[in-house]
């Protein structure tokens, strides 16, 4: 256990090399890495989004795609096609870029649905269907995807179903002062390039959720996160009348089991082999914002998922 939580800080140590200030970004990153969640990153351009997530794939001994999502990119493209093999007169597969253990969509929101839609099936059977032929996909596999949430123009916001396949939907906001200070004064330098050495192995992931896997929860927790979940589904009930009205539906089951395994990876990465009530509060926003989908009034009215999720946090009890 020693020895994986040495290289969990050595990952921390070797992304600090290329992107500063984002701890709390590649924070997120590991948890879906080493719990099999899928990770939806929104930002303002500029805030080492992707550099971040191929920098992290840079110290994983892992097989990594990227994908720029266009308007024009075709199904195909992302999942491979059947290709016809004039020598031997057959048509043979070509698999595409989904065939890694890390694929980063990059501005996913830019494609079209169609094109949204060929990630279902990998995000959540982890396989990909070609002609007539299932492959399943190499373990472990991660889709990790950002969006900008300034340009609306050109862009095809993502269906429910497809938003609730993400384990978490990460808030990036700006550096601080002296974190933008050290980014102007390397990346001034024109001979600067970071370089990374890998540091986690496959085996080692799987090691690491094994462990995570063996942290400890209450029952007590495990009925709160049930109480958190319901809590956005019927407002009323938990004392939080002034939400009802906003709400159009809760989290979906998804939600609670995302939770579990999203508190109790931040328990393991806290060096800890037991989960705290903190740890469920640490990851509630990120698990739940995405999943809960308010109305026009709310919009109206200037109520937002974060508004709602930080009042069931003061409202609903640990009994």
């Amino acid at each position: 256990m020693e020895n994986y939580r040495d290289k969990i800080r050595q990952v921390f140590a070797e992304v600090g090399k290329v992107v500063v200030g984002q701890h709390y970004m590649v924070n997120r990153l590991l948890i879906g890495l080493f719990t099999g969640g899928h990770i939806l990153l929104e930002g303002v351009p500029g805030l080492a989004k992707t550099l971040t997530i191929s920098t992290l794939s840079k110290v994983m001994h892992l097989p990594f795609q990227r994908v720029q999502f266009t308007p024009d990119l075709l199904p195909s493209d992302l999942i491979g096609t059947m290709v016809y093999n004039q020598n031997q007169a057959v048509f043979e597969v070509k698999k595409g870029p989904i065939f890694a253990n890390l694929v980063l969509a990059d501005e996913i929101n830019r494609s079209p649905a169609k094109v949204q839609s060929a990630l279902l099936e990998a995000m959540q059977e982890r396989q990909v269907t070609i002609g007539e032929t299932t492959y399943p996909l190499d373990l472990p596999f991660l889709v990790l995807a950002t969006q900008n949430p300034v340009e609306q123009e050109g862009t095809y916001p993502l269906p429910e179903a497809q938003v609730d396949r993400f384990m978490m939907k990460v808030y990036i906001d700006y550096l601080k002062k002296a974190d933008e200070l050290e980014v102007m004064r390397r990346m001034a330098n024109l001979s600067y390039v970071g370089e990374v050495s890998p540091v986690l192995t496959k085996e080692d992931i799987f090691g690491i959720r094994g462990l995570i896997n063996q942290v400890q929860i209450s029952e007590t927790l495990e009925k709160y996160i049930i109480e958190l979940v319901f809590a956005t589904r019927k407002p009323a009930e938990y004392d939080l009348v002034d939400f009802q009205q906003y709400v159009q539906f809760g989290v979906s089951p998804r939600a609670s089991i995302a939770l579990h395994r999203a508190a109790k990876a931040v328990a393991f990465l806290d060096e800890r082999d037991y989960v705290l009530p903190e740890d469920i509060k640490e990851v509630a926003a990120d698990v739940l914002n995405h999943r809960i989908l308010l109305n026009y009034e709310a919009e109206a009215d200037g109520i937002r998922t974060q508004d709602l999720i930080e009042a069931i946090l003061r409202k609903v009890p640990i009994s």
